[in-house]
Parts: C-alpha cells; structure tokens; sequence
C-alpha cells in the first residue's frame, strides 16, 4: 500500500431502514427445476429488505432497495411494484432501483403461480412485499440526514468461471466451475459516515451467482450474502446493502449443494475480503483520517480528500434501448400449445419459465429496455434488469474503477452472454436469454455513454 491513498466519495445526505421480508413456510420456494420440493422444512438465515436513500439538499432522493430475492419471473410484477413505490414517494421512476440479491433459496416470485404453490399464500407474499418495501422506503427517506459516502475497490476469490466444455461432448458448454478459466473477482465496497464519524451504512458490490444451495436444500436462505452480512455488520454496528454485479458466468467453485454451512463458509470469504477494503475507509469529513503511525512515529496518512473527490453532485437517469431478439425465439401461442400437452414435471416448468419471459418481452423483433445509471458525486452506479456477463462490469470500470454495477435492477428478463457464445457450443445462457447475439454489448456501449 503507498503511503497515502485517495478515494473518491460523495457528500450528501443518506438514510437507510432495514427490515424483515422472510416469507413463511407456506408460501412456495420452488427455484429448481429439478427439485419436486415446493415448500421449504425451516429457514436457514432471514431473508431482508434494506433501503439506502440519497439526497442533495432538498432535492428528490434516490432510492435503492435491495431485496434477498431470486428473480421476477415476469416484467409485470415488477413494474406493479416499483410504479406503486414510485406514486406513493412521488419520485420519477429513473431515481429508483429494486434490485435483487439472486438468492435461489427465496420464495417465488409469481403473481401467476401454478396450482402446486398454493397461489393464494404465494400472491399474498407479493402483497406483503410491497407493503414492507413501501415502509422500509419511507422509514430511508425519514433518516435523510448528513453524511459522506468513501469508495474503494480491490478483489475476492470466491467467484469463479462456472461454464465448462463437457469433456464428453465438444458441442455442449456445462453451467459449472471451469478451473482453468479466468474470473472477474472485482470487489467494489462503500462507506457512509456521519458528521460524527459513525458508520451508517456500507455497500458491498461483488459478482457472484449465489447458487451454493441448490436442489437437496430445503431450507430458506440468503445463501452465501447473509453470512458476510453478518461479519460486515458486526465489525461495522451498521446496515450492510449486498450488491449483485454482473455475474452472468460466475459463481462459486464449490456450489449445488444441500448443505448451509457451504454457503456460510462462501459468505465468510467474501466478508472478510470486504472487510479488508472498508477498514482502510477513513470518515470523509475533509480532514486527514490517520489509521496508525509508522516506526519512525509520523502518522500514516490513509486519506486527504483532494478537489473533485468529495463532490455533491446526486443525479440519476434512465437510458432506453430496442434490444433485438432471436429470431428463433418461440411464439406465444406456441408456447401455450406446448404447455397443453406437456405434463407437469421438469419440462411443464421450463416452459412456464419461458412463456414468462416471452409476456415480459413482447411478440415484436426487438423488446423496449432500460438501464439506469446514477452520478454519486465522484462515483457512479450502473444498474440493467438482466443477467450480464461480467464483461459489462469489466469494460465499464477500466475508466471508473469504483463504479457500482448491478445485475437484476428493476427486472431481469434473461441473460446477456457475449456474442461469440451464440456461434459456439451448446451454452445454457444462450438457450435461456431471448435476446439475440450482440445484445450485452450494445448495452455495454449504452452504459459508457451515458456514464460520459
């Protein structure tokens, strides 16, 4: 570490509400499809709701709300939810994100559930959501008070590649740890302070699928994100917020297993990485911040705020894009027809799944997108309602390297593989996305240029 280290930051006012989203155990957790199990025994760790809030002066805040959930399965249900979050705030919809942690041990997340997930405890649960996230939003934006936010950035090695050639068979890509492969391990945490140098709230900001429990699981849980909580906000005494990045490839090596500890032990890794990168964050409060002494008895100078560093500017945006889609993709009456005659089962849900995101895409060529992106003072956040490859996070920070990106913001209607995935074997994320090649990296471009 060089003696003196910069990070940039923002001064603004910041609220934040924590609370309890844990559905019973009546309500459905069916994520896997080859799992018959519809209900979950226990909860392993309580599923949670936070909401940070963000404010200059008087003006409008922004909010972002961060979910311990899996994914919508339809556009619907997750627009009835930010419109009405959006009418009962009166904040313009660019200045809210809801994004979701990716659990795959939630509840679903259905408002048309099939017969087998007791729809009425299920459509409940999605009532109870919005009125827990309308509370959680109000109680953010009722603790708006002064305070600096610090970036910094560095890296974990928890995340792994996860799409493997099958040694058996040269045209087919499996969706597991792939050893010899590179993974993005970019880590991005950040701090707020209060004008008495107490920590409010930090913002962990990794890319990892949380598929550790898979199928043999039978209990509710966070996966690997509730146990660096934990340790974050044990060491901290604050609200940790998990921030799923563009983890379309990545996830754990060891993963797909029943037991919690696994997934406790994955969160621990990442804690202690985060932990590592918050320690070094000083107050923020335009005074050099000293964090020891070196032999020779001078202070060691972690932080001297420099001109630009701790802006005030908060704005936020939405960008529109017409994202094509392939050509190939199955009608909606043709998905019906299908799911006449098929049985339940494994096959009956993959078509379910897909006949969700057709309704959430449209039946024309190309599917109206959005992406939001907001300016916080010396740093930035870039939220997509999809499942991006790590290559959007990538490109994106080689300028800004504190930059927050969020996978599953406001959304998530399938994955964004990069395009020579399309031209190569047999790949999982391709088959399942409907959108055609090309389509991460015209949202990568998108995103730079409404970051510039």
């Amino acid at each position: 570490m060089s003696r003196q280290t910069r990070f940039p930051g923002l001064r603004a006012r910041f609220g934040v509400a924590r609370w309890d989203i844990t559905p019973g155990l009546e309500v459905c957790v069916k994520n896997w499809g080859a799992t018959d199990r519809w209900f979950a025994r226990g909860v392993h760790r309580p599923l949670t709701g936070t909401a940070l809030a963000i404010a200059k002066h008087s003006d409008q805040p922004l909010l972002l709300i961060t979910l311990d959930l899996g994914w919508w399965r339809a556009r619907a249900d997750v627009d009835r939810l930010r419109l009405a979050l959006c009418e009962a705030l009166s904040l313009p919809e660019e200045n809210l994100i809801v994004h979701l942690t990716h659990t795959h041990a939630g509840p679903l997340l259905d408002s048309e559930p099939p017969d087998e997930a007791n729809p009425e405890a299920t459509i409940a649960y999605l009532d109870q959501l919005r009125e827990g996230c309308m509370a959680g939003a109000k109680a953010a934006i009722d603790d708006l008070r002064e305070s600096s936010l610090l970036f910094h950035s560095g890296s974990c090695d928890l995340a792994t590649y996860r799409d493997f050639p099958d040694p058996g068979d040269p045209q087919r890509v499996l969706t597991g740890w792939h050893p010899d492969a590179p993974a993005d391990g970019t880590l991005v945490v950040a701090r707020v302070f209060d004008i008495e140098n107490r920590t409010r709230a930090t913002l962990v900001n990794y890319a990892c699928h949380p598929t550790t429990l898979a199928w043999e699981n039978d209990l509710i849980s966070p996966d690997f994100p509730g146990a660096m909580r934990e340790l974050v906000e044990e060491a901290t005494d604050a609200p940790c917020l998990f921030l799923q990045g563009a983890s379309g490839e990545l996830a754990p090596s060891e993963q797909y297993v029943g037991d919690p500890v696994v997934a406790d032990r994955h969160g621990r890794v990442l804690g202690h990485a985060a932990m590592s990168l918050l320690e070094m964050l000083g107050p923020g409060q335009g005074d050099m911040v000293f964090a020891g002494a070196l032999e020779s008895g001078a202070p060691l100078a972690l932080w001297r705020p420099e001109e630009g560093e701790l802006s005030e500017a908060v704005t936020a945006g939405a960008a529109a894009i017409d994202l094509p889609l392939k050509p190939d993709l199955p009608g909606l009456a043709e998905i019906r027809a299908a799911l006449e005659g098929a049985p339940s089962g494994f096959r009956h849900e993959r078509l379910v799944r897909q006949l969700r995101v057709r309704e959430s895409v449209g039946e024309g060529p190309t599917s109206p997108e959005r992406i939001w992106h907001w300016k916080l003072g010396a740093g930035a956040l870039v939220g997509v309602p999809f499942e991006a490859y790590s290559g959007l996070q990538h490109e994106l920070r080689m300028k800004r390297p504190h930059l927050l990106v969020l996978n599953l913001a406001n959304g998530n209607h399938g994955y964004l593989p990069p395009a020579p995935l399309y031209q190569g074997p047999s790949h999982y994320a391709v088959w399942q996305t409907p959108y055609a090649e090309g389509s991460l990296e015209a949202v990568t471009n998108l995103a730079q240029e409404a970051l510039n």
